[in-house]
């Protein structure tokens, strides 16, 4: 059967449901003159009359009602499988590819991701916590969560929240070396740097006018900030990283926050994720799951709005 068979059977069908020519035109958005070639030509390709027409009323043949309860059947079908296919595009299904750094991940996001999924019960997730930036296209992921200044491309980006940077160093290395009062004197210290975004020796700081970058020199060069923070806290030396990494070694009393007058200004949490005219519905979703969990102040900035109220 060809499809324009199809399309015939379901004018037939709307136009003895109506009664009408022109109230089965206006509920298939056709004209009028659409609706009488339909039935004209099913008429002839299956050699039958199927109505009676007057300029006063219409009426089904014998031939028509029999067509006519056998093609309702087929036109129900075919509604109930473009509602069927409608939910399934309106409802996240499939795997969820999603690429996030190591330590964001490990402490904030991956416990907060089961809230999701339960939400989404038909929906599977790929979760790879990775520090070093992927190619989202080449390796196949959906979105990507990003900290910090992104560079232009031809990929969609939706800003989350900040990510509040601050400078932190133990009390052990503190009483050995002294504490810094300006930026300018980091030069004089153990300094520890984040590898992946080292930018040539220096690290932001923001001043009365604007931020500045001040050189520094790293003693140490470290790929994942978890172990950065470790390092601090065993009083290796000093190091700039998100508060998501350090509140609770300040909370307890391992880190001390310096330098607070300079706080660098914050970086960008962005998720990241192909252009496509039609954004799928996993990925809107996910998106907008993620807006909402970074709503207000992260808990982890608590310990530090509470230090600069006192």
């Amino acid at each position: 059967m060809k499809i324009g068979n199809i399309a015939g059977l379901a004018v037939f069908a709307k136009v003895v449901e109506f009664e009408s020519f022109s109230k089965a035109a206006e509920d298939l958005g056709l004209s009028k003159s659409a609706v009488s070639k339909q039935i004209a030509a099913l008429e002839e390709r299956l050699g039958a009359r199927l109505l009676n027409r007057t300029t006063r009323r219409l009426s089904v043949t014998n031939a028509g009602a029999r067509l006519f309860e056998r093609c309702r059947l087929i036109v129900a079908e075919i509604e109930a499988a473009e509602l069927e296919a409608g939910q399934l595009h309106s409802r996240p299904t499939g795997v969820l590819k999603v690429t996030a750094g190591m330590s964001l991940g490990h402490l904030d996001l991956a416990p907060a991701f089961s809230g999701f999924l339960e939400a989404y019960p038909e929906l599977n997730m790929e979760l790879a916590l990775n520090d070093r930036i992927v190619d989202l296209i080449e390796e196949g992921y959906d979105v990507a969560l990003r900290i910090g200044e992104l560079e232009t491309s031809s990929l969609m980006q939706r800003k989350l929240t900040d990510i509040r940077l601050v400078t932190v160093a133990s009390p052990s290395y503190l009483a050995r070396h002294g504490e810094p009062r300006h930026p300018s004197e980091l030069s004089n210290h153990a300094c520890i740097s984040y590898s992946y975004v080292w930018a040539g020796g220096a690290w932001r700081f923001k001043m009365p006018d604007r931020s500045h970058r001040f050189r520094i020199t790293p003693r140490v060069q470290v790929n994942n900030g978890d172990a950065m923070a470790r390092m601090v806290e065993a009083g290796s030396g000093i190091t700039q990283l998100p508060t998501f990494l350090v509140h609770e070694g300040v909370r307890s009393g391992k880190l001390k926050t310096i330098l607070a007058p300079f706080e660098p200004p914050p970086l960008g949490l962005h998720a990241i994720y192909p252009q496509s005219r039609n954004l799928s519905v996993k990925v809107r979703v996910f998106i907008d799951f993620l807006a909402k969990h970074f709503t207000g102040t992260p808990r982890w900035d608590e310990v530090f709005e509470a230090a600069s109220k006192t």
